[in-house]
């Protein structure tokens, strides 16, 4: 050896459509296909959630107390809690609306949500902030906020919890 270093090299090149380009070309689709999905199933999600409040608004607006209750839990560890008072199970929540808005006297008024805040909680669960404001046949406007915990079962997303304040 007289002490030089050989740099040759074979070069190889792949075309288009040789196998390994394309095996490459497959696993470079699927990892960024598996990187927008859950941002794909996230908002799937979220979709599905204020489809389950826009479907509640209309029942109340056609004032079908049972149709609204769809959206929630029916369950008795379903929870509600309204001002310093805690309501337990769906069906303790309808009888509360029932006793409310839907009892001689008492009207229920046009139902509006506004300003949702959808946050999801894994694939399974989501935080739901947002306004409710009703608008009363006497003019009389209540308004306030609320905080919904949604929990998917097989049969959609469902409210398990409802925390609702009204303004003073």
């Amino acid at each position: 050896m007289d002490g030089s270093v050989s740099n040759s090299y074979k070069e190889v090149r792949y075309t288009a459509t040789s196998p390994r380009d394309k095996k490459v070309r497959y696993l470079l689709l699927m990892i960024a296909a598996s990187l927008l999905v859950p941002g794909i199933h996230a908002a799937d999600a979220k979709s599905a959630i204020e489809h389950v409040l826009i479907t509640q608004q209309e029942a109340w607006n056609h004032h079908d107390l049972d149709a609204f209750m769809t959206g929630y839990w029916n369950s008795s560890d379903m929870t509600f809690f309204s001002g310093a008072t805690e309501t337990s199970g769906w069906q303790g929540t309808l009888d509360r609306y029932r006793a409310t808005y839907g009892s001689p006297g008492h009207e229920m008024g046009k139902l509006d949500f506004s300003d949702l805040r959808i946050e999801m909680l894994g694939d399974k669960g989501a935080f739901v902030r947002g306004s409710w404001h009703l608008t009363m046949p006497d003019g009389k406007t209540p308004h306030g906020k609320f905080t919904l915990v949604f929990r998917k079962f097989r049969e959609g997303w469902k409210i398990i919890h409802d925390h609702t304040s009204a303004a003073e």
